[in-house]
Formats: structure tokens, sequence, C-alpha cells
């Protein structure tokens, strides 16, 4: 059981990682990459989000959605939920860290329409995961996020210092780096057989 567990986590940070390998969440993965604190700060709110939206979209599946034959509504309650989980982290951070919660701009709300939140609780329904295994999905997929999301911000930060020829430098040489980033994850998939 222990196995099995561990073989889910590593598979969701490094092997299936949601965006360097399943392309999802790419938009505040360019987005807020810039700097690493922000990377940091972003990475946290989506572990955070995630985390929860896995216990709750997989206690809802379970207990309301599943036992009463209305499957049909999980993408619309799990949208809900995630929505609803993004608006209590926006106002911890507002309070908590106002630089924080300004440096992540639009990008915040954004977390609610991040597909990599809500394919990480369609694939725990879809998959008939239990409670405990929904969550510790999510919470990894969410490590594997964040940890392409602050990988990818350092490396941006050090392009900031090299000489990159100009027909490569903004978007071009961001797009080249994170497929760069991406075939390096593809190592952890093996070869195959």
């Amino acid at each position: 059981m222990l196995g099995e567990y561990l073989a889910l986590i590593v598979g969701a940070v490094l092997v299936n990682n949601f965006v360097l390998s399943r392309i999802l969440g790419i938009c505040p993965f360019l987005g807020v990459s810039k700097k690493l604190k922000t990377a940091l700060g972003m990475g946290g709110a989506v572990i955070f989000v995630m985390t929860l939206s896995g216990l709750v979209t997989s206690l809802i599946h379970h207990c309301v959605l599943k036992p009463f034959g209305m499957e049909y509504l999980r993408t619309i309650v799990f949208i809900l939920v995630i929505a609803a989980l993004v608006q209590i982290v926006e106002v911890l951070l507002q309070r908590l860290s106002p630089a924080l919660y300004k440096a992540l701009g639009i990008y915040l709300p954004l977390i609610t329409t991040n597909c990599a939140v809500l394919g990480s609780a369609i694939i725990c329904a879809e998959g008939d995961y239990n409670v405990v295994k929904s969550t510790v999905f999510c919470s990894a997929s969410a490590v594997g996020f964040a940890l392409a999301l602050v990988l990818f911000a350092s490396v941006r930060e050090k392009l900031e210092l090299a000489k990159v020829p100009e027909v490569l430098k903004g978007p071009a040489i961001a797009l080249l780096t994170a497929s760069i980033l991406a075939m390096a994850f593809s190592g952890f998939s093996g070869l195959g057989g």
C-alpha cells in the first residue's frame, strides 16, 4: 500500500507532471514565472488549492454525486468548489501578504480556470480514487506544478543576465526553455518497453 502511494506521488510530481508532461496549466506557468518569488507564491497557492480541491471534490463525488447518480454534474460542481477555494486563498493572501497578492495580480483568480486544478479532480473522479488517494494525488500533482514553476522561474531569472540573441528575446526564449525543461522531465518516464 505504501508502495502504491509512493508510485502515485513520484508519478504525479515527475513522470506525469501536469505542466511538463500533460501540458496543463500553461497560462500561469508562463505568466508567473518571470520572478522566483512570484513563482514560489503561486506554487504555494496552487498546492493549497489543489490539495483542498482534491479532498473536497472527492468527498462530494463519493458522498453526493455518485450515490445519487449525478456524475453528469461533476465538472460544474468541481469548478464551483475550486472557485470557492481560490476566493479563500485570495482573501488570505490579501490580508497576510499584500505584496505577494499584488505580485500575483490577475494570475491568482486564474487558478480557478487553471486546467491542472480541474484536471486533477477529474482524473481522481474518473479513476474512482478514494478520498485519501485523491488528496495525495492532487497534492503531489500540485507539488509537481510548483516544482516546474520554480525551476522555470529560476532559469528565466538567469536568462535575464545571459546574452540571448535578439531574435530569441522575450517569449521565444521562454518557450524554448520550457520545451527543453519538458524534454528533461520526459526522461523520468523512461524509454518505455
